[in-house]
């Protein structure tokens, strides 16, 4: 009886966007085809593969170029592939070994590519354009030879530009739903913010866009406010709803990006040495290894070596050897002559001080322990040595006005010792509190001259070995990490005769303790590392300026086949980069000229045109200034890929701007024929430019040296010819 109360069949109706599938099939043909090739290291896979290698191994590293995000991606790659991570990345065109699974590592970043085709052209059905613009838009993005190549092997620009498109596509979508009711709305919203802190989390260029992205979001936020046919309560729920997708959720999600680098990094490795000692000492192995089981509370008679707060130039710990400064120096000025005390970069035995107490000559520490606290007057002896810590008014070797810092050496020449320090914690809670292992930071000033002991940055010369200088600073204000110091490893010395203490130095440290830092504590100091390690600034056979972006008078040779003409270049599609700058050049013109004429009161073309032209502007013309300008004042060394995602915004401008011209400035259907016939002419122009430089972004098939000397369009690009 149920079975014929049921009269219709069940039916799902849906509508496929033909076009949307053959461009999104055509795009994954382009950048999967033959990824496996070729089966050596390409360009920055030499720098990335390293850092998949260390996630497949679980051992800690740091890069300063970015969040960990884009490398976890390119990690989860490796891990689907079944990589074990024991590959040496040392140089471009080392052949892969068979554990190295090609496809699966390059894989991510080529769908990202691929799919960033069809998110040009609903990006731009989203701004409001026909479906033949976006077309336009797609075919472009499509035939960029540029797009292909660094879509193709392991870097991180193509999920870069996947993610800003579709932080914009979501936005879009989300603000042109006219439906407050429908769930679908919300979860674009959601969609974008989650978008937006991937995009981050993989480059922090990314940033840039997303700023731009609150920007449109705060304006269109305002019009809300402002909107009286909707209630205080619904205007109240929508901001709030904005914020915690747009702002909250990026933000969480950021931090769970480091949440999972950290906890799958937890072995220690070969940035260990950037980080504090408590730092290193979470991680497995390592400092950890060393420290382990460490006196938490330094005593008087406390063995410790003392590590410099700062890592510039380098980490390195208090130090001093059987060398005693110059008695006078290359610039004519004298010196003390007393034992040098510098800063080290190397774990060494000769970093080991012992806390004494200036009333006692026990060197030990005492049965209950007399533990240091804040505020309390120690010396400081050179454990190797026996020389005490002192500071005075001698000028410091290179650097004049502070004052130098010595192992003190009785000359008998009226220069007493003056090795008195006062320890203050600068990160106390409490007036009285206990001077803590790797936990407490510590200033060490001078009693007598309340000079405070401090890494000037400074190498010394030869007669210094090249050490790092260390100073007393008299001028010394505030908090500064050049004048914090924090015990690493400790140990409660035993030892009264100076050969028993010599052995015990050499030693290693006994008694369980464990310092674990809290995960905010970790993010904050790896975050504030990675924007404060500067990177040098090299110049580089492939690195280019700004300027030389937009005409693309650059190339890079990403592989060179070892025998024969076969390789790879980074080189767009000369056509689609000549039109998109003209074609952002004239909505620059018109741009400016419609906006003089409204002030004028002057209407050229209606307000709804207006809002388009004004909206794509925003976004494309935006998204190419927030992702091209700021490498004008960037210290770093640039190259033609940073480029990528400015021109995939160029190239969405180029094909509204050919709407516009074909819809609201030409008047005439002949004059329209016209631009229909150029625009023919252009494609076509662009997918021969393409097919002519395919050989150089999929690396085959092999071009004889004649065929590639044809290529060779300007002078400026350096394409290899090999005589054969």
């Amino acid at each position: 009886m149920i079975l014929r109360s049921v009269k219709l069949p069940f039916t799902v109706k849906a509508e496929i966007n033909l076009v949307l599938v053959a461009i999104t099939v055509l795009g994954l043909v382009t950048r999967l085809y033959g990824i496996n090739f070729p089966k050596a290291v390409v360009f920055d896979e030499v720098y990335y593969g390293q850092f998949v290698s260390l996630y497949m191994k679980q051992v800690f590293f740091m890069d300063e170029s970015g969040p960990p995000f884009g490398h976890m991606i390119l990690a989860l790659g490796a891990y689907l592939g079944g990589f074990d991570g024991n590959f040496v990345w040392n140089r471009i065109g080392a052949e892969y070994s068979c554990n190295v699974p090609v496809w699966s590592l390059r894989m991510i970043p080529a769908v990202a590519g691929a799919l960033s085709v069809p998110l040009g052209y609903l990006l731009m059905v989203e701004l409001e354009y026909t479906h033949f613009t976006a077309l336009v838009a797609s075919l472009l993005l499509l035939m960029e030879n540029s797009l292909i190549a660094q879509s193709r092997f392991m870097l991180l620009e193509s999920p870069l530009i996947f993610f800003l498109l579709l932080a914009i596509l979501s936005y879009l979508r989300f603000q042109n739903s006219m439906s407050l009711s429908s769930p679908f709305k919300w979860v674009w919203l959601v969609l974008s913010g989650i978008c937006c802190a991937c995009a981050v989390g993989v480059k922090y260029m990314g940033l840039f866009t997303y700023i731009l992205l609150l920007g449109l979001a705060a304006f269109h936020t305002w019009q809300l406010i402002g909107d009286k046919t909707q209630s205080s309560v619904m205007v109240l729920v929508q901001v709030f709803a904005r914020c915690l997708a747009l702002l909250v959720l990026p933000v969480v999600l950021y931090l769970g990006f480091f949440y999972a680098h950290l906890s799958l990094l937890y072995r220690s490795g070969p940035h260990d040495q950037m980080m504090s000692s408590a730092f290193q000492a979470s991680l497995q192995g390592g400092l950890a290894r060393i420290t382990q089981g460490q006196p938490l509370e330094v005593a008087f008679g406390s063995q410790v070596t003392l590590r410099s707060k700062s890592s510039k130039p380098v980490p390195c710990w208090l130090h001093s050897h059987k060398a005693n400064y110059p008695i006078r120096y290359e610039n004519g000025r004298g010196s003390s002559h007393q034992q040098q005390v510098t800063c080290y970069p190397f774990k060494d035995v000769n970093n080991w001080w012992i806390v004494k107490d200036p009333g006692r000559q026990d060197l030990v520490v005492s049965n209950p322990p007399l533990l240091v606290r804040h505020g309390d007057i120690i010396q400081l002896k050179h454990g190797m040595t026996s020389r005490f810590l002192n500071t005075h008014d001698v000028a410091a070797p290179m650097s004049p006005h502070s004052q130098e810092v010595s192992g003190y050496i009785d000359f008998n020449v009226s220069m007493p010792a003056q090795n008195l320090w006062r320890v203050e914690i600068v990160n106390r809670e409490s007036n009285r509190e206990v001077w803590k292992t790797i936990l407490s930071e510590v200033q060490l000033v001078h009693v007598n001259t309340s000079a405070v002991l401090k890494l000037s940055g400074s190498s010394l010369p030869e007669w210094g070995f090249r050490q790092l200088e260390v100073v007393g600073d008299k001028t010394y204000k505030g908090y500064q990490q050049s004048g914090v110091w924090n015990v690493e490893e400790h140990r409660y010395g035993r030892s009264q005769e100076q050969k028993e203490r010599e052995v015990e130095l050499h030693s290693p440290t006994h008694v369980d303790i464990s310092h674990n830092l809290t995960f905010m504590a970790k993010f904050l100091e790896l975050q504030w590392k990675m924007l404060s390690v500067k990177t040098e600034v090299s110049e580089h056979k492939y690195s280019s300026s700004p300027l030389e972006w937009i005409v693309m008078d650059s190339n890079i040779a990403y592989w060179l086949h070892p025998s024969s003409n076969a390789q790879i270049h980074l080189i767009g599609n000369i056509v689609t980069w000549t039109m998109g700058t003209v074609g952002l050049a004239v909505f620059a013109a018109l741009f400016l000229w419609y906006l003089l004429r409204r002030q004028r009161k002057i209407t050229d073309i209606p307000e709804g045109t207006w809002r388009q032209l004004t909206q794509v502007g925003v976004v494309c013309g935006g998204g190419w200034a927030v992702n091209y300008l700021p490498f004008f004042i960037m210290e770093k060394t640039l190259f033609l890929y940073h480029y990528l995602p400015a021109l995939s915004f160029k190239i969405l401008l180029l094909s509204a701007v050919l709407e516009h011209l074909h819809t609201d400035i030409l008047r005439y259907p002949s004059h329209r024929y016209v631009l229909d016939g150029l625009l023919a002419a252009g494609i076509f122009s662009v997918y021969l430019s393409y097919r002519a430089f395919s050989p150089l972004t999929y690396g085959q098939p092999e071009l004889s040296s004649d065929e590639l000397a044809s290529l060779h369009w300007k002078d400026t690009w350096d394409i290899l010819l090999r005589k054969q």
